[in-house]
C-alpha cells in the first residue's frame, strides 16, 4: 500500500468521522426532547445527566477522530 492510498483513506476516514459528530450534533440540538424520552424507555437519567453524556462522547469522539485521522494525515502530508 502506497503512502498516497493511506493518505486517502485517512482523509475520508476523516470527512466521514467529521459527517457522523456533525449529525450527533444536529440530532441532539434538533431532537433533544425526542432522544431524551427514546432513551428513557431504557435508561432513567435526568435532563443534565443526559445531556452531560452526550457531550462527553462527543469530546471523547472529536478526540479520537484527531488521534487517529488528523494526526496521521497530517504527517503523511508533512512527510509526502
Amino acid at each position: 500500500m502506497t503512502i498516497d492510498a493511506v493518505r486517502g483513506i485517512l482523509g475520508w476516514s476523516m470527512v466521514i468521522n467529521y459527517a457522523i459528530l456533525l449529525w450527533w450534533f444536529l440530532v441532539f440540538t434538533l431532537a433533544h426532547d425526542w432522544m431524551h424520552r427514546f432513551h428513557g424507555r431504557w435508561f432513567r437519567l435526568s435532563v443534565e445527566a443526559f445531556d452531560g453524556l452526550h457531550y462527553g462522547a462527543m469530546a471523547v469522539f472529536k478526540i479520537g477522530i484527531m488521534l487517529l485521522n488528523l494526526t496521521p494525515w497530517l504527517a503523511l502530508q508533512i512527510v509526502g
